[in-house]
């Protein structure tokens, strides 16, 4: 009987396998480090061989699951009314929690002030130069344009080429617009194939994130060990304060903020990460919120049981432009900078930060180390010069995958939170879309 028993627990569930694969990939990549080699191959070669073919299995998927999913949704909806409700929460959503995680973040590093060693600015011990007397003026008018040009990535003159360089805004876009077509066209022959056919192609996309799920502790494994063989752990000692500071932060993010949001709601939220434990681990292995995308979705719709009506809208749109932990990160690591600069900054200075972090923070691409680019914006609009984002790359990596996590996690709690409040307006129950 006993026997029996233990044999129905093997395998065990899917975020136990991803556990017990992250253990041993940092085991694996701490003991035997970066040059280690089996039969000639090295083993930060294999470790990279399974993280790209798992990410490149993610990566085929989102394009045409965005699609899908978007004109799916769209479409399953009743003749499109409540598209106008669903994407006003969806955006109010999105703006308050990445606020809020910005001004956590300015609070943590006005309070801790990694940028200072025993009361000094510590830029001469993370090797930053002297700051240039000219860098305002060789930066002025820098930042604005590329805010705006965030907001033009919205309209591609070419989806196709959209859809090779993976702009999510772009895709996202035409999606919304062929949905409200197809709705306007209502029972007309040609609008009524679109539809199946879209639907018939979220439902394939969604089998075969199923299917790419069920490796994900072999190419999680990959893409564990090889940033803990080639980081180690010296590598944060420089950095301690700067780490533990956007740590603690992030943390009280996930840990305070959101799960109070679910509270207010009437959603559990430990039963709500218990759900998102498979897209969370995902999230943190791949630091890229877009591959994580059909993992998130599958596990809110089959764990958490939110109607793909909401998750096709609401997930899409904020893997996309919600980026909490994006934008949090963003905050501290300008405000540190300035700090072992020792630039004081005014109030009105940390109002830029914390705006253009926002901003950024909304166009920021999915994907390993995007926020880099936007954080030379920030620098820009407070007079430092962008050469000094080089001191963060030794913690950058580990740090991208804690804050990938949580605007993946942020996400799960939008669609949770709005399906609350469209239940209470009378939501109908969802009567298809996963399968």
């Amino acid at each position: 009987m006993g026997r029996q028993l233990s044999s129905n627990r093997w395998p065990p569930p899917l975020h136990v396998q991803i556990a017990i694969s992250m253990s041993a990939a940092v085991a694996c990549g701490v003991a035997f480090g970066p040059h280690t080699s089996i039969a000639g191959i090295g083993l930060t070669s294999i470790y990279g061989f399974l993280g790209t073919a798992f990410l490149n299995a993610l990566k085929m998927l989102i394009v045409p699951l965005i699609l899908s999913s978007i004109i799916s949704g769209i479409t399953g909806m009743d003749n499109g009314q409540g598209l106008g409700r669903l994407g006003t929460y969806t955006i109010i959503y999105y703006l308050i929690t990445s606020l809020v995680a910005i001004l956590t973040g300015l609070a943590l590093v006005q309070v801790i002030k990694p940028g200072l060693l025993h009361g000094l600015p510590a830029g001469n011990s993370l090797g930053l130069s002297s700051l240039p007397q000219d860098v305002a003026a060789k930066i002025s008018g820098h930042g604005a344009g590329d805010i705006a040009t965030v907001f033009l990535r919205m309209i591609p003159p070419n989806i196709v080429k959209a859809a090779a360089e993976g702009q999510m805004l772009g895709i996202i876009f035409f999606g919304i617009l062929m949905g409200l077509a197809l709705v306007r066209l209502g029972n007309e022959p040609a609008a009524k194939t679109l539809v199946h056919f879209w639907d018939g192609l979220f439902k394939v996309m969604m089998l075969m994130t199923e299917w790419i799920m069920k490796l994900s502790p072999i190419g999680i494994f990959g893409l564990v060990a090889g940033v803990a063989a080639s980081t180690g752990l010296s590598a944060f000692s420089p950095l301690a304060w700067f780490f533990i500071t956007v740590i603690a932060a992030l943390a009280i993010h996930a840990c305070l903020t959101l799960p109070i949001l679910l509270t207010m709601w009437g959603t559990n939220p430990l039963r709500h990460g218990r759900a998102m434990i498979p897209a969370l681990v995902t999230a943190f292995s791949t630091a890229s919120s877009s591959s994580t995308l059909p993992i998130t979705m599958e596990c809110l719709e089959k764990e958490a049981g939110i109607p793909n009506r909401i998750t096709s809208f609401v997930l899409p749109l904020g893997a996309t432009v919600n980026m909490d932990g994006t934008a949090l990160y963003e905050c501290v690591a300008a405000m540190f900078l300035a700090q072992a600069y020792g630039l004081e900054l005014s109030f009105t200075k940390q109002f830029t930060v914390v705006l253009i972090a926002l901003l950024t923070s909304i166009g920021v691409a999915g994907i390993p180390a995007a926020s880099l680019v936007a954080i030379t914006v920030i620098l820009g609009s407070i007079g430092l010069p962008a050469e000094a984002i080089a001191a963060l790359l030794v913690v950058d990596r580990i740090l991208d995958m804690c804050r990938t996590s949580v605007n993946v996690l942020s996400d799960s709690c939008g669609a949770a939170i709005i399906y609350a409040i469209e239940k209470k307006r009378g939501f109908p129950q969802d009567t298809g879309g996963c399968p």
